[in-house]
């Protein structure tokens, strides 16, 4: 691992929340749910990346938690408490639905997983 690798990571993360933030705004609910998806799945190969060295090759944020969770069980509750697994859920069932599937997301919807992700999950992943 590089200096330079992770860090580049955890800038594509957090330029991926703010363009949800932003696409949220202009209407683009679809692509701002991808795009939650992308800061969560980025975020946390990051800290893997750091704490390991390496991260494993997969879009599943419930894997990617559980493999956090061996270095620090704190995290856990995003997959063991079910409020939070849902949350989790949706975010896993966008990287495919808002690319492949022809399915759509109201702003309402896309709005509420992104105050998830914004007070629970980067809260809880900052805190590692």
């Amino acid at each position: 691992m590089s200096f330079e690798e992770a860090e580049l990571l955890k800038r594509r993360a957090e330029s991926f929340l703010k363009n949800a933030q932003r696409l949220i705004e202009e209407g683009e609910p679809d692509i701002a749910l991808f795009s939650l998806e992308q800061y969560c799945q980025l975020i946390l190969k990051y800290k893997l990346l750091v704490y390991t060295g390496s991260y494993p090759r997969t879009h599943s944020l419930r894997q990617l938690i559980r493999e956090l969770g061996k270095l620090n069980p704190n995290i856990l509750v995003l997959v063991n408490d079910i409020k939070n697994l849902h949350y989790i859920a949706r975010l896993e069932e966008a990287y495919i639905s808002s690319r492949y599937l022809p399915y759509t997301y109201t702003t309402e919807e896309v709005k509420d997983i992104g105050r998830f992700v914004v007070e629970v999950f980067k809260p809880i992943v900052d805190s590692i």
